[in-house]
């Protein structure tokens, strides 16, 4: 999700990197650099923080290169710093990188090709630029097909090179990238928001290809050097709709991104059958001190707890208790050196979130963060850190993030039974296979028949002023979740309920006028869930049923169905919440509603 901007041509390249990068702000980052060739030298100039740091750092310079590339950073590897900011460059200066993704066996090329360079940074990138220096040939391009050759993760990558200053090298490997098409300049960005002040020609590069700039024009490569024709398009969005990728607003681009935002959670995690973390490493005898789990968040997150603590439970049989933060410091919970205490947060600035990691650092707990921020205050703090890799979210209503935390939390559960040698190797193995299979098989939930589905359910229950959503065991946390985004953005009066407890008061409430939406995933539960199905549906509720593919039974008793594509059952909460989060986005959409910034909520809780 950082920010890549190239530019050749007869401009001041500074000025249309800068601009480019300004255009690309509203992704999120912590820190923005550029690298431009003046007089056969790379000249790089970074600086953590917002992109006004970086102007007033450049703005006494004179640079008057026409040749230049520039970031803006989203830490995965490394906190923010200058240090860590992009671009990153060769030990000789002569090639600079700027890359969006991650590069999965960065520290196995260290090892095996880079041993004794001198690294200024704690990134995965600066190994590219290395990697440039060394397999430098006198060709460029040449020298980037075998760098590409040896990198395994997802990633795209701009460079340029001191020795062929007419000319910048792109590619890219599951990361998007657009080319600008200009008369006697080429440009390239993450985004085309950042193109459109200059150009609206622009080409899409394929995976695998070599794109290669300069002010003639530009010309594509596949792995061979072989040229490939490209189509040119023209742009007709305005800037604001660029920014969202075409999408009305950020939510549903954020729902969009979901497959993507799931090859970077799971990249570099999943060696053969094995679970294995950069960030940290457990032995059976420091897992087995632990008596209890603790799992502690906020809202979503705390939902994205609730399946977290029967994936740990199931896999590594601890006991686990999820708590909201806000209540956990002011009861006095029993923990001690013998308690893991998992903390969750997008941000990782969460108030009552960090409250409570710090009270458990005071009864000597050890700490694991689940988060999505790089150098926040959560990351600092925890002894141990996940961080899910979704990229900023824009949208008040969490969506990747959430998704993306559950994929986190099957990791650490898989690992935790690992370490301990816990579990049947087999069931590991196929709860990794489904995790692997989720980027491919979530997009089946993002075409267009199926959004027409998610509308029609929509027009159907978006008037409604109050609706329940049910479930058991895992479907219910996925019921809680679906009722917050709903309650979050179309205001209207959702709850969720354990299956279950209906008969225990909340049955009186049901009416021909309330709707429910009923998550029927869960084998395990089907046949309780199913009756009490039947319980709300003899009442004359409206009932939306989330079921499995092929499920042929549930749709002879409810009014309409969503279908969940076929994975492996016990990862399925992963893909379940999808709908859920559509549906909430069309029903907020047609009642007219503010999606992206919904009253009275902030993206980040920063006070208790």
């Amino acid at each position: 999700m950082c920010g890549i901007v190239g530019y050749v041509g007869k401009r001041n390249a500074v000025s249309v990197l800068l601009d480019g990068l300004q255009k690309l702000e509203y992704r999120g980052y912590d820190s923005s650099g550029i690298a431009v060739i003046e007089q056969a030298q790379i000249v790089v100039e970074k600086s953590e923080g917002k992109l006004a740091n970086l102007r007033d750092k450049i703005k006494d310079m004179t640079l008057e290169s026409g040749i230049g590339i520039g970031h803006t950073r989203w830490a995965t590897h490394g906190r923010p710093s200058d240090a860590n900011a992009h671009p990153h460059t060769s030990q000789n200066g002569k090639f600079a990188v700027v890359h969006n993704g991650i590069v999965e066996n960065y520290l196995a090329l260290k090892e095996k090709y880079l041993a004794g360079d001198h690294f200024t940074s704690e990134t995965d990138t600066e190994v590219v630029a290395h990697l440039l220096e060394k397999f430098y040939n006198g060709n460029f391009a040449e020298t980037v097909i075998k760098v590409l050759d040896v990198l395994e993760g997802a990633y795209s990558l701009v460079m340029i090179c001191a020795d062929e200053p007419d000319k910048m090298i792109a590619c890219r490997k599951d990361s998007p990238m657009v080319l600008g098409v200009g008369e006697g300049e080429s440009f390239i960005a993450s985004d085309v928001s950042a193109l459109l002040a200059y150009t609206r020609s622009c080409m899409y590069i394929e995976e695998g290809e070599l794109c290669i700039l300069t002010q003639d024009g530009i010309t594509i490569k596949n792995h061979a050097l072989q040229l490939v024709e490209k189509e040119i398009h023209t742009i007709t969005w305005d800037a604001e709709a660029a920014e969202k990728g075409g999408f009305e607003h950020f939510m549903l681009k954020e729902i969009f991104e979901q497959p993507e935002a799931f090859k970077r959670t799971l990249s570099g995690r999943l060696h053969g059958n094995q679970v294995h973390f950069d960030e940290f490493s457990l032995t059976a005898e420091e897992i087995n001190q632990w008596q209890k789990i603790y799992i502690v968040a906020c809202g979503t997150a705390y939902h994205a707890g609730l399946v977290g603590k029967q994936v740990i439970e199931k896999l590594a049989r601890i006991p686990v208790e999820v708590e909201i933060a806000s209540e956990f410091r002011y009861r006095d919970p029993m923990m001690d050196e013998h308690t893991l205490v998992i903390v969750i947060s997008q941000s990782g600035e969460t108030a009552d979130t960090v409250a409570a990691l710090r009270e458990a650092k005071m009864h000597h707990c050890k700490v694991l963060a689940i988060t999505n921020v790089v150098g926040s205050a959560i990351a600092r703090e925890a002894d141990y850190v996940i961080y899910i890799w979704a990229g900023p979210e824009i949208s008040v209503a969490s969506t990747k993030a959430y998704t993306t935390m559950l994929i986190a939390e099957y990791l650490l559960g898989v690992y935790l039974a690992q370490q301990k040698e816990m579990a049947n190797l087999d069931e590991r193995a196929a709860i990794l296979e489904g995790l692997q299979q989720l980027p491919e098989v979530s997009a089946k939930l993002l075409t267009e028949s199926y959004l027409a589905e998610v509308q029609r359910a929509a027009e159907r229950y978006g008037m409604a002023e109050n609706i329940f959503f049910i479930g058991r065991g895992m479907d219910w946390a996925i019921a809680l979740e679906g009722s917050l985004k709903l309650k979050e953005i179309s205001y209207i009066h959702a709850e969720a309920y354990a299956a279950g407890e209906l008969k225990h008061g909340t049955l009186a409430l049901v009416t021909e006028k309330t709707p429910v939406i009923a998550i029927c995933v869960q084998k395990s539960t089907y046949d309780k869930t199913a009756s009490n199905v039947k319980e709300v549906k003899a009442r004359d509720a409206k009932v939306l049923a989330i079921i499995n593919e092929g499920d042929t039974q549930t749709a002879k008793f409810v009014d309409q169905t969503m279908e969940i594509p076929k994975i492996n059952n016990f990862v399925i909460p992963v893909l379940a919440v999808i709908p859920l989060q559509l549906i909430s986005y069309y029903i907020a959409k047609i009642r007219g509603c503010e999606i992206d910034q919904p009253r009275n909520l902030a993206k980040s809780v920063t006070v208790e």
